[in-house]
């Protein structure tokens, strides 16, 4: 009697709660593949924290089966978490990807201590053997040259990652999507399409990166001033639309913020960008040169208060300012949870009193992925049996499923996941299988881990109502309150001398009160002092700083 093959596990670690930290793991026997190891910046209610990361942990708990690790495309959201994920496997790994992709993968392992990094160039059309794996490589477009999906053949039937796409027609590059691959592997048979979710409830198709270069030009030619366009640092698209727009008005192109001249220049070396030396100049010769003929190439689309634009706006950047005449393109959309970022750096560029383009204004941005009749024509080409939305929050995997639906796909074929929720297939048929542990890691400066939910709650208290400390001294002999001192940080009635002071008796009462119940017990007196200062303080103000209560005997 034949032995009964195991099944194959698709695992999602990540990319299925919002947009960003991009992971899935594949999973057949003793061979296991990874699909994309990104990042996610982190929101509002996570103050202090550098990034956010997949929760990595069965990677690292089945290291030995870890066959590689396949990079669709050079975007953080698909790439950040790699470092990290690196730095914890015991035995050496090789990470697949395009030479754009690993050009910009390479320039970030830079920066942390890891030495010979396999990394394996890979081009569209290739195939690759990875234990009981045999991965094909085909070209998609998206907002960055280099972009392909994934085709895996296992013995228990086949996959298809899309990656991030769109189906650009006139793409900046002239790479254009392998039409070709997706019908053919529609004919060989797709049992399981996870296909990007990002624009599912954006009916109609993205228009063309080639679109944007028109508006671009027209604002460059026409400003008086210099010209600063910020956007992401890894659309090299959309930098080389902005380097070909300046140098066909005469001006120059300068660079600046630290991600952008870092993927400036990769993307020149690799020949992804082109533009001459005579072309680019540092920031610090601009000076030289008259308003209209520079072209500010900067970090800051997305409102970071660290970014090159965000520092140019508020008059605190090293080397350029903004003027009046002055004019600014955000040629990028808010990442959602951003837009009060950004607006707050619209505010401070127009009390310069500069002019301010953005995608509300001109079409100088369109996004990378595809909308609703893209994402039907893949799931026509294809033709899959089962189909899982990846690569968005929960309102667009839903709105890919009911696209789905609409194409014909079985309801019980669809599956809508969360993070750590598994596929099984077995003989071509797919199946929810048992789920496996799965959250966030948190970077906090140099600690990578599990971020105490306390204190993220900690930070968010201080972040709103500030701080108390409360020293109250007793004397040794008697225990009797020798002296009350109340001070605090980010609150505003320390100037309320009768609050205070009623403050002070009600810190005084706690301590006699809790002295009477349970002697000289320092963890209950200061208990009792933290929550009746806390409850007096909402009773007369209505806010609830953190109250922080030390009690000692003199």
């Amino acid at each position: 009697m034949a032995k009964r093959k195991p099944p194959l596990r698709v695992i999602p670690l990540g990319g299925l709660d919002g947009i960003g930290k991009n992971m899935t793991a594949v999973e057949y026997g003793t061979s296991m593949i990874v699909v994309d190891a990104g990042l996610m910046f982190p929101d509002d209610a996570q103050p202090g924290i550098d990034l956010v990361l997949p929760d990595y942990t069965y990677l690292l708990e089945n290291e030995s089966k870890l066959k590689a690790i396949i990079i669709t495309h050079g975007h953080e959201d698909h790439t950040g978490a790699l470092p990290y994920l690196l730095m914890d496997l015991k035995e050496e790994v090789p990470v697949l990807g395009s030479k754009l992709t690993l050009g910009l993968i390479e320039g970030k392992l830079s920066e942390f201590p890891l030495d010979d990094v396999d990394l394996r160039e890979i081009h569209a059309g290739e195939r690759f053997k990875a234990g009981s794996f045999e991965v094909s490589f085909f070209s998609m477009t998206h907002s960055i040259p280099g972009a392909m999906g994934v085709f895996i053949r296992t013995p228990q039937g086949t996959l298809l990652f899309t990656g991030d796409f769109k189906l650009d027609q006139t793409p900046i590059d002239g790479v254009l999507p392998d039409y070709s691959a997706l019908a053919t592997f529609g004919a060989e048979g797709v049992d399981l399409l996870l296909s990007d979710s990002t624009n599912a409830t954006v009916p109609g198709f993205t228009p063309s990166e080639a679109t944007v270069g028109a508006s671009l030009r027209h604002i460059i030619k026409n400003a008086e001033g210099r010209v600063f366009v910020a956007c992401f640092a890894s659309h090299i698209h959309r930098l080389q639309q902005v380097c070909d727009c300046a140098v066909s008005v005469g001006r120059k192109v300068v660079v600046t913020g630290r991600s952008m001249i870092t993927n400036t220049k990769i993307a020149r070396e690799l020949g992804y960008l082109a533009i001459s030396e005579d072309d680019i100049i540092d920031a610090y010769d601009a000076e030289d040169l008259p308003d209209d003929e520079v072209v500010v190439l900067c970090t800051g689309s997305q409102g970071e208060p660290l970014s090159a634009l965000a520092r140019m706006a508020a008059g605190e950047h090293k080397t350029l300012s903004i003027k009046p005449e002055d004019t600014v393109i955000i040629s990028a959309t808010p990442v959602p949870g951003n837009e009060k970022s950004v607006q707050a750096v619209v505010n401070s560029l127009s009390k310069i009193g500069c002019t301010i383009y953005d995608r509300t204004l001109a079409n100088v941005h369109v996004s990378g992925h595809g909308s609703q009749e893209e994402l039907k024509l893949v799931l026509a080409m294809c033709h899959p049996r089962y189909f899982a939305p990846v690569h968005g929050e929960a309102v667009h995997l839903r709105a890919h499923a009911a696209l789905a639906r609409e194409m014909g796909i079985p309801e019980d074929h669809i599956f809508v996941l969360t993070n750590g929720e598994t596929l099984v297939m077995e003989n071509h048929k797919v199946s929810v299988g048992e789920a496996v542990e799965c959250g966030v890691v948190y970077v906090d400066g140099l600690s990578v881990g599990d971020a105490d939910p306390l204190v993220l709650r900690d930070r968010q208290k201080l972040s709103s109502d500030g701080i108390v400390t409360c020293v109250a001294t007793l004397a040794a002999k008697d225990h009797q309150v020798r002296e009350i001192s109340i001070t605090g940080r980010g609150v505003s009635f320390l100037s309320d001398e009768e609050l205070l002071d009623e403050a002070e008796d009600v810190v005084r009462n706690a301590i006699n009160k809790a002295s009477v119940q349970a002697g000289r017990n320092a963890e209950t007196t200061n208990k009792a002092v933290r929550k009746q200062l806390s409850n007096f303080l909402w009773a007369q103000t209505h806010t609830r700083p953190m109250i922080i209560p030390v009690v000692m005997e003199v």
